[in-house]
Order: structure tokens, then C-alpha cells, then sequence
């Protein structure tokens, strides 16, 4: 049986990627900071901090991997701890990198990101251009792939940059769009919510990630959705199919984003710098390579995914409100200042 390691497969899409794999019959090993309650006879799951290279070495040294899929990444908005953060990101990337060329596993496939960027290219982003982060998180993915890619003449390393991952069970900030939603408020759209962002649908990025081990070499390629609408329409799309009563209204851009600065340096809203584009300018990934090498394509539209996720929040929402342990993705964020918002939709 073919052999894989999964790094932060207790995570949101850790877990999408880890039963996908598991339904193509890899047996895969899992590791992640926090429990993987997961079970099926091909799944070995350990508490592992890709920090710590013993641990790890002693993974990597039990078993022989043919891929290593590395998605462990810890969040701006969740870990406040910029050192921390860095050095998970960064020199936890490293280790896994030495230890895949230590022991010759010929493909490693890495999430990245479009936090790589924080500025409208007014056109599709491919992967040509220069990333430009602004933030933390941002920073250290683009330092990540750069850790990866000194590594090209002993793996190959495939590079997934990804948009925002939407799927069934995806709470965090995306709980707070839904509570409103739930309750008939309205959703708040910034300049007209004329701005397209676009998402990617788990299971798509998951069709991808397995996809990559075809690739001969190392790359970078973009993924997300295709017929990108705009975020205002997206939001209505969700809020008709909810049938609560809730609707769109707008918000003036250069008075609410100024807002959002004040807020955020306050540590008044869990809405950082790395939110900002997503609600107030257009981001789209060119997704024309990886069709044309890998044969990929997405399955699913924005509104259809956001969809879902709304769908499980209201099917769930007791026992989501009863979670105080649960990983990031799997509690509602809490809404901070943003709670004054909701009082006068």
C-alpha cells in the first residue's frame, strides 16, 4: 500500500485531504498539534509539533513515505504569538523539507496561499507574479515556499497557492456571516459589494493536492473557483437560499476599512489586515496552468460552497454553540466589536 504523511491532518482541510487519500487506498500517517480523532484501519494518527525534530524524526524514520503532504500552518487570527507563528511556519516547513530530502521521498506537495498578496492586480494573479504579503501569516507562507524551493535538486516540490478553503463544517470568522444570516440581520457588504473574491472548495483543493503527485518536477500552481461572482452577490445567493429574511446592505469602503484598522489595532475585532482584500477589493487566481498540466479542474461555484457551509452552521447549531475545545475552524470566532454592527442590522 502506497504510503503518504499528512502534516496538520486534524485540521479543517487536513481532514478533507486525509479521507480523500484514505478513500484512493494510501494508508496515511497524520500528524498534527492537536488530537485526530479520525479512525479507519489505514490512518495513523500522532500529536506531533513539526517544531520539534526529534519527533519528527522519529515519524519519518518509521515508516517509507512516498509523498509528503505538508498543510500544517498556524493562523494569524487564531495564535497571537508572532515568534510562534513564524517559527512553525518557517522552520517547521524546514525540518519537514531536510527530513524528506534525508530520507529521498520524491514528492512533497505544500499549501500556500493568496495571503502572498495584499493589493488588487485589477486582473487575474498567475504565477509569474512577485508575491507582496503585508502580514504575518502572509510573510511566512511566501518564506515557506522559498524554504522549499532550495530543496528542488532533491524532491519535488509542488507548490498550491489557494484562496480561501470553503466546505461543509467550515466555521471560525466564516460563523459570523451565518449568525447574521441565521437571525434575519442584514450582511454587510463594503462600497457596494461589487468586489469578486474567490474561494476554493475543499474537496477541489483536495482533487488537487493528489493531482500534483502526477507532476513531473517541481512548480507553483494556483487553484480556486471558476464564474467568480461578486461578493454582494455571493452573500445574497446565501441569504435567499436561507429564506430568514436577511439581505445585503452596504457599507462606505474608505470609512469602514479605516474602521477596521482602528479596531484591529485596538485588538478589537478578530478582522485582520489579511481579511481586508476579501472584503473590499477583487482577488482572483489564474487557474489556466494547473487545468493544462494536471487536468484539474474546480467542481464548485462560490455561492454554492458558502452555501454548504451556512447549511451545516444551521443543521449544527446547538451542539456548535455547546464546543469550547475544538480547533479554529470548528467553533465560531468571536465577534468582537463587530457585535455593535449586528445590534443595528
Amino acid at each position: 500500500m502506497r504510503s503518504v504523511l499528512l502534516t496538520g491532518g486534524a485540521g479543517f482541510f487536513g481532514e478533507l485531504l486525509k479521507n480523500r487519500l484514505l478513500d484512493d487506498d494510501f494508508h496515511c500517517v497524520s500528524i498534527d498539534l492537536v488530537e485526530d480523532t479520525t479512525s479507519h484501519p489505514n490512518l495513523e494518527s500522532m500529536q506531533v509539533d513539526i517544531r520539534d525534530m526529534d519527533a519528527l524524526k522519529e515519524v519519518f524514520e518509521a515508516h517509507e513515505f512516498e509523498a509528503v503532504f505538508h498543510c500544517a500552518a498556524m493562523l494569524a487570527h487564531v495564535i497571537k504569538d508572532k515568534d510562534t507563528l513564524w517559527d512553525s511556519n518557517v522552520n517547521g516547513t524546514r525540518n519537514i523539507a531536510e527530513l524528506t530530502k534525508e530520507h529521498k521521498i520524491p514528492k512533497l506537495v505544500f499549501i500556500s496561499s493568496n495571503c502572498l498578496w495584499a493589493e488588487n492586480f485589477h486582473r487575474p494573479v498567475t504565477e509569474e507574479d512577485v508575491p507582496k504579503p503585508a502580514e504575518i501569516y502572509g510573510l511566512s507562507k511566501w518564506e515557506g515556499e522559498k524554504v522549499l524551493l532550495e530543496y528542488t535538486d532533491y524532491f519535488d516540490a509542488i507548490i498550491l497557492r489557494t484562496p480561501t478553503i470553503i466546505d461543509y463544517g467550515r466555521l471560525g470568522l466564516l460563523a459570523i456571516l451565518f449568525e447574521f444570516i441565521q437571525e434575519g440581520k442584514k450582511v454587510w457588504v463594503v462600497g457596494g459589494g461589487h468586489n469578486r473574491y474567490q474561494f476554493i472548495y475543499g474537496p477541489d483543493l483536495a482533487d488537487a493536492c493528489v493531482k500534483a503527485l502526477q507532476n513531473d518536477g517541481s512548480d507553483i500552481f494556483n487553484v480556486g473557483s471558476d464564474d467568480v461572482k461578486s461578493m454582494g452577490e455571493v452573500f445574497q445567493y446565501v441569504a435567499e437560499k436561507a429564506n430568514t429574511g436577511s439581505r445585503v446592505a452596504s457599507l462606505p469602503k474608505g470609512l469602514t476599512l479605516f474602521l477596521m484598522k482602528v479596531a484591529h489595532h485596538l485588538k478589537l475585532s478578530p478582522l485582520g489586515p489579511y481579511h481586508y482584500m476579501m472584503i473590499a477589493e477583487d482577488f482572483i487566481f489564474d487557474t489556466s496552468k494547473i487545468k493544462r498540466k494536471l487536468g484539474w479542474a474546480p467542481t464548485v461555484t462560490n455561492s454554492e460552497m458558502l452555501y454548504r457551509a451556512y447549511k451545516y452552521y444551521q443543521e449544527n447549531l446547538e451542539e456548535i454553540r455547546s464546543r469550547t475545545d475544538a480547533p479554529a475552524h470548528k467553533q465560531a470566532a468571536k465577534m468582537g466589536i463587530i457585535k455593535l454592527l449586528k445590534w443595528v442590522s
